[in-house]
């Protein structure tokens, strides 16, 4: 059987540069079928610039891009593509945007309507101009046009940014009834909640695919954190992490503990007995998982 009967997308060694500028550099990718992909990775990793390249809107400079066994441009009819700001057209009201991208696809359908109210927009915001629009009311009408297409594969950038946690539960809910019915979604993210959804993650970095596989696979090879109630201890037990790096999470600073570091050697360099409880080991969560494969992992 070939790759690309197993996969909805196979992308190898694509390179894409703007001048001087190398924004993907021998990128890999494979996107299971029927199933949800996730690229995740920090702004400016690369990852718009290759869901463009699948989707056929840009041309890598070099490598090789396979979208459901053909090239993008072939499979164009058979995808739906979503980037970032970039769908909504803010002289339009949000009803003209939905029925001017339903004319533009051959395989369109109104199932928008559904869509828009799964999303929780108002139906009275539909008749309002797009640039009257929060962030989040924007994404839920890309959302809708977007995945009121019906198609094989959905390529959405930022899915679930400037939505609240209600609305990316519902946007959740309704990816895994589109795997259900047989299609395949990848999406790129930074949020880590967005892992919850995905049997595939990838980690971008620098313009290339630094780490992929199963998520709870992935979190499996993240080291143990340390973490940190509050501010006032970073310096003291810094020497034990990673990089000597700890991220702010909430009140707390977490950071992944070096080889053979222990917490117990940790709170032996802080005189304060009080503050030594505010020091502890955790389990790391897809948060760190983030931090780890993005900011902290060595992939020289």
């Amino acid at each position: 059987m070939r790759v690309s009967d197993a996969l909805a997308v196979s992308a190898t060694g694509v390179r894409k540069t703007f001048g001087d500028a190398v924004v993907l550099d021998d990128a890999d990718l494979r996107v299971p079928a029927n199933d949800v992909t996730l690229l995740m990775g920090p702004n400016g990793a690369g990852k718009t610039i290759l869901l463009s390249c699948l989707c056929g809107a840009l041309s890598p400079d070099d490598g090789d891009v396979e979208v459901l066994g053909r090239s993008p441009t072939e499979a164009r009819t058979d995808l739906s593509f979503m980037i970032q700001g970039g769908l909504a057209l803010p002289d339009l009201t949000g009803r003209e945007n939905l029925e001017f991208y339903a004319g533009l696809h051959p395989r369109a359908t109104d199932e928008w309507r559904d869509i828009v109210d799964w999303l929780d927009l108002d139906r009275d915001a539909l008749d309002k101009p797009v640039r009257d629009y929060s962030g989040g009311m924007t994404r839920k009408l890309e959302l809708a046009a977007t995945l009121s297409v019906d198609v094989p594969l959905y390529l959405l950038d930022e899915p679930s940014a400037e939505l609240d946690m209600t609305t990316i539960d519902r946007l959740h809910s309704y990816l895994r009834d589109l795997v259900d019915d047989g299609k395949t979604v990848v999406f790129t993210s930074h949020e880590p909640m967005d892992a919850d959804i995905a049997s595939h993650v990838a980690f971008v970095q620098h313009g290339e695919r630094v780490a992929a596989g199963d998520p709870d696979a992935l979190l499996a090879d993240v080291p143990r954190v340390l973490r940190v109630d509050g501010r006032r201890l970073v310096g003291d037990v810094s020497e034990f992490v990673r990089d000597g790096r700890l991220f702010e999470d909430g009140q707390e600073r977490r950071g992944f503990l070096q080889d053979g570091a222990t917490v117990d050697l940790a709170k032996r360099t802080i005189p304060d007995d009080s503050n030594r409880e505010k020091v502890a080991a955790a389990d790391p969560t897809y948060a760190d998982m983030f931090n780890y494969y993005t900011r902290v992992r060595s992939w020289d």
